[in-house]
């Protein structure tokens, strides 16, 4: 979503307007003035793109995502109530974002019932609002009693939603450097332990800071001293004790 031009538009001069002028805007085309409603749909590009930035476009080019997120945004704008008294990303944004989830659930290589989805996704809504609530990360237990399921139908759904891996994913590293999954497979006597054991490291290792993975990769995948990191990052050994032994917490408690 880094791209300066997306569907042939320009994203770096993308125009933003005021509450003030949107609302004008949305009265002149709720009277059917379709340059006011063009002009609306144009002047809110930008938050189509910030929304379609969170989406994942492994699968999906930023081009799709951005057109997907533009049929949000025009849904929005059809439909949004002048009376409510909100602002109109308020109301935009879950449009957006619900549209965006609607494509890649339908467009997803491993199908997944929609029954399952949808459960996920409110699963998903309702662990932000204990999170904004709470100021704290939901349990399973919470997530069920809120929606009226059981905690194995929410952790069922939850796990259908998130995206496979692949063997040639990089586990860490840049250009040359790089580990892939499929390096850290091996023919042991017991293949699907080292199998699920690869995929959780590779999903823990995401949790840790670029320096604690820094430290990680050099103590644990090139075999140097605690000494040796100090000398190479430019801290102190002691440092790299203290950033290695929280690195190795947080790994155990995502993979525990």
């Amino acid at each position: 979503m880094n791209k300066v031009e997306i569907c042939g538009i320009d994203t770096s001069a993308l125009k933003t307007l005021s509450e003030e002028k949107k609302r004008e805007l949305l009265i002149k085309a709720r009277a059917g003035d379709t340059a006011a409603r063009e002009e609306m749909i144009m002047g809110n590009l930008r938050l189509v793109l910030s929304v379609a930035g969170r989406f994942n476009p492994k699968n999906d080019s930023p081009d799709d995502l951005f057109q997907v997120g533009c049929i949000g945004l025009i849904k929005a704008i059809d439909n949004f109530n002048l009376d409510l008294g909100v602002r109109f990303s308020t109301y935009a944004v879950p449009m957006i974002i619900g549209e965006l989830r609607r494509y890649q659930r339908d467009n997803n290589a491993v199908r997944v019932s929609r029954g399952v989805r949808d459960l996920a996704y409110r699963a998903l809504g309702v662990k932000e609002e204990i999170s904004r609530e709470e100021g704290r990360d939901a349990t399973v237990a919470e997530i069920a009693k809120r929606l009226g399921v059981t905690e194995r139908a929410v952790g069922e759904a939850m796990e259908a939603i998130v995206e496979p891996i692949s063997i040639f994913d990089s586990v860490y590293g840049d250009g040359e450097d790089k580990m892939f999954v499929i390096d850290k497979l091996s023919g042991d006597e017991d293949p699907d332990r080292d199998w699920v054991e690869s995929f959780t490291l590779a999903e823990a290792l995401k949790k840790l800071n670029e320096r604690e993975k820094n430290i990680v990769r050099l103590r644990y995948y090139r075999g140097k001293t605690q000494m040796e990191i100090a000398e190479e990052i430019g801290i102190s050994q002691a440092q790299v004790s203290r950033l290695e032994k929280g690195a190795i917490e947080k790994l155990r408690k995502y993979m525990s």
